[in-house]
């Protein structure tokens, strides 16, 4: 199946690394044109951004924080200064924090994570679909969700709120947005192997934890990409609030035969 992606411009938040970066790379190994982000600090985006053009296409880089309606106006208005509109939003940002027992739960951390990964998104994809509506474009919506949000996971109580919120946002815009054939979906990944996780699990225990998957070993990020790709296309117009999950088996781990060979 061959996915066309030209003459299209695709603006992905968080895509300096992991996921986002991944999303914006196999758009691009499409002939999608890309707007990248990240935050404004970030010390990722410059390479992200040279290796996107070696593979032929325009690639702007755009920081801003989409924690923030200001920070999701101000990407907005610089996607609009770099292409004339944007055809696809995949909107991977989220706040994981740091992992807290509900007792404890900081309420400012807890905050932080329902507006850096619920509320941004809403934002974000309220921008981009205004801008489509208004120029008449049929386009695509995509939302990187998590198998949190179906899997309640202890310690975890803002991250998988916030993504559960997520995929009910992407649900409803889905609907709202049909009559304008703009395709709203998500995907749900399982635990993929990103800079992130890295951040939060040591060596061993992902080398630990990987062969305990159904699949055998955790995603990778190109995996996540690839799946986002397909549902940006023309291949999926008749797609929409639809969750993807792609997780290597990961929400069924505990359902394994014990007489696996």
């Amino acid at each position: 199946m061959q996915i066309d992606l030209s003459k299209k411009t695709a603006l992905i938040t968080g895509s300096g690394r992991g996921i986002g970066r991944a999303c914006a790379i196999e758009l691009a190994k499409s002939g999608a044109n890309i707007i990248i982000n990240d935050r404004p600090e970030s010390p990722d985006l410059a390479k992200t951004k040279l290796e996107i053009q070696k593979l032929g296409v325009q690639c702007e880089a755009v920081p801003a924080d989409v924690f923030t309606r200001s920070g999701c106006e101000s990407l907005m208005a610089g996607a609009l200064e770099k292409f004339s509109s944007v055809d696809i939003l995949i909107s991977t940002t989220a706040f994981a924090g740091t992992r807290q027992s509900f007792l404890k739960y900081d309420h400012e951390d807890f905050e932080k994570g329902i507006n850096g990964t619920l509320i941004g998104g809403f934002h974000m994809s309220q921008l981009v679909a205004r801008q489509m509506v208004s120029i008449t474009i049929h386009g695509k919506i995509l939302f990187i969700s998590s198998v949190h949000a179906e899997m309640p996971f202890a310690q975890c109580a803002a991250y998988g709120s916030a993504k559960a919120g997520l995929n009910h946002l992407m649900r409803t815009i889905s609907v709202e947005l049909s009559q304008h054939r703009i395709n709203v979906n998500a995907i749900q990944p399982g635990w993929i192997d990103t800079p992130g996780e890295r951040n939060h699990f040591s060596e061993d225990e992902i080398l630990q934890e990987g062969p305990l998957l159904p699949w055998g070993r955790l995603g990778r990020p190109e995996e996540i990409g690839k799946a986002a790709c397909f549902l940006v296309s023309d291949q999926a117009d008749y797609i929409t609030g639809t969750i993807l999950t792609v997780d290597g088996g990961f929400l069924y781990k505990d359902c394994q035969s014990p007489f696996r060979d």
